[in-house]
């Protein structure tokens, strides 16, 4: 079991826009935005030095829910493959894949040719979902689903290993004697489980080698942090565990417009002692998003992140 990236350091990653809309997150002028700018914005974050770019899961958002949600959700196999062969040094993460909606074969299939593709880039972030008419329209069961989730992410584990003709023997899935080629250029495939909820924290803490907690604000993750340590040691999983956190929006510099109250803004020393905290207690990456009113100010700020608070991060 190895780290993504090296201990002791606290690095940076982005959830990329465009590929998910949610009006949680998503700025205006994302609704008309193309591969092109996806492209422009994966690439800056790239040159820039980010850990990873990352894309979310979706199938299908019902009716009721796309106020909200949107139904804008690329796919994340595609858009993957798409981002590795259009950069060259930044990971790509699935945030999060909602593995119980396919088949472990399918998605062993699909996630080693990625890491194939990539030169060995890819980290498998991993959610149970949360969308019952998705679930149901695909013949899965919603109420089970952290049950599945859990078989499959073992199953996964037997058919993305180095083994061409991989054999696993559970109570919904059983495979032996089929061959996938590729295999994945990682030996292991690092696995990051998303959640905050207990089922999720134990998830990651039991089967994961990362921790994707979904809004924790920073003084609760410590004790999230202490429970997934307690729950690896008492379950003896050895190695290592890497704890990620979702920061506050950021801008670096003073926007002139209004960003919202809850975004951090100012210069880079300012940003980085506030991120800096992250680090204190124990998170090895952090997830950030910045706001923007067009793909030219998300570039410059992405850049601007990389060449000014990236290296402060660490002092």
């Amino acid at each position: 079991m190895a780290r993504v990236f090296p201990e002791g350091r606290l690095v940076y990653g982005m959830q990329l826009p465009i590929q998910s809309q949610s009006t949680i997150y998503a700025e205006p002028w994302e609704a008309t935005a193309g591969a092109a700018d996806l492209a422009a914005v994966a690439r800056a974050a790239d040159r820039a030095g980010f850990g990873y770019v990352a894309t979310c899961d979706h199938v299908a958002i019902p009716r009721h829910m796309a106020g909200p949600m949107s139904t804008i959700w690329y796919d994340p196999i595609a858009t993957l493959s798409f981002l590795a062969g259009i950069t060259e040094n930044v990971r790509l993460l699935s945030h999060v894949a909602i593995l119980g909606l396919r088949h472990p074969l399918l998605s062993a299939k699909q996630y080693a040719t990625v890491d194939h593709l990539s030169g060995g880039r890819l980290i498998l972030g991993v959610g149970a979902g949360h969308v019952k008419e998705e679930f149901e329209v695909l013949g899965v069961d919603f109420a089970r689903r952290g049950a599945v989730l859990d078989e499959t992410l073992d199953a996964l584990r037997a058919a993305l290993g180095p083994e061409e003709y991989p054999e696993f023997e559970g109570e919904l899935f059983s495979f032996k004697d089929l061959g996938q080629l590729p295999r994945p250029v990682q030996e292991r495939i690092p696995v990051w489980v998303g959640g905050s909820s207990p089922a999720a924290v134990r998830r990651a803490a039991v089967r994961g080698d990362g921790w994707l907690p979904q809004g924790d604000p920073l003084d609760k993750l410590p004790a999230q942090i202490a429970r997934i340590k307690e729950l690896r040691a008492e379950a003896g999983v050895a190695g290592p565990v890497e704890f990620g956190a979702i920061t506050a929006p950021l801008y670096v510099g003073e926007p002139g417009w209004d960003t919202g109250r809850r975004t951090l803004t100012g210069k880079a020393e300012a940003l980085a002692e506030a991120l800096r905290a992250y680090k204190a207690i124990g998170i090895d990456q952090i997830q950030v998003r910045f706001r923007n009113r067009d793909r030219a100010e998300l570039i410059d700020q992405i850049t601007a992140f990389g060449s000014e608070v990236g290296p402060l991060l660490n002092d």
